[in-house]
């Protein structure tokens, strides 16, 4: 059960990025770009760093030896690439996520962090905190949306789920 349970977060990873970006797009480059008072800086900056927290967690699970080394590592500078980069790692978490066992998400997972400190905790508990650090920052960008337009779009999951069940 744990397992289709992140598959549907990674569609719905997939629904509420292509939401917010669409939003984004219409701001323009200039709006996108602007510091203004946030954790960091920018909507640009923000939906960097979530693309970046992917990345890493990512590289853990699939053990890959290329993630980013520094949390506030600039990937792209212009909204179109980092666009382009958002959606393509998009369709990596899905492919992995489809791929998950039940078995792969009960076993303990070590890994170790930015900071270099090791640590170990339950898979599940790491994949699931993945897509909950995704939420977490895709609100501070709607947060900041908001001071930009009349209405941003709704990403609660349960719409998207709706959307699901109801065949839109």
């Amino acid at each position: 059960m744990l397992a289709s349970y992140f598959i549907h977060m990674a569609n719905y990873n997939i629904w509420a990025n292509r939401k917010l970006y669409s939003a984004c797009k219409a701001l323009g480059e200039e709006t996108i770009q602007k510091e203004c008072p946030s954790y960091f800086g920018s909507i640009h900056k923000t939906l960097n760093h979530i693309l970046l927290g992917d990345m890493i967690w990512m590289a853990r699970f699939l053990g890959e030896e290329n993630a980013p080394t520094k949390l506030d590592q600039l990937l792209h500078d212009n909204f179109a690439d980092l666009t382009d980069a958002r959606f393509a790692f998009d369709e990596k978490i899905l492919d992995f996520s489809i791929s998950l066992t039940e078995e792969r998400l009960s076993e303990a997972f070590q890994y170790t962090d930015i900071a270099g400190s090791p640590h170990a905790m339950p898979f599940s508990i790491c994949v699931g905190h993945m897509f909950n650090h995704q939420t977490h920052h895709r609100g501070q960008v709607h947060g900041l949306l908001i001071q930009e337009m009349e209405e941003p779009p709704a990403l609660d999951l349960v719409y998207f789920t709706l959307e699901q069940l109801e065949g839109n």
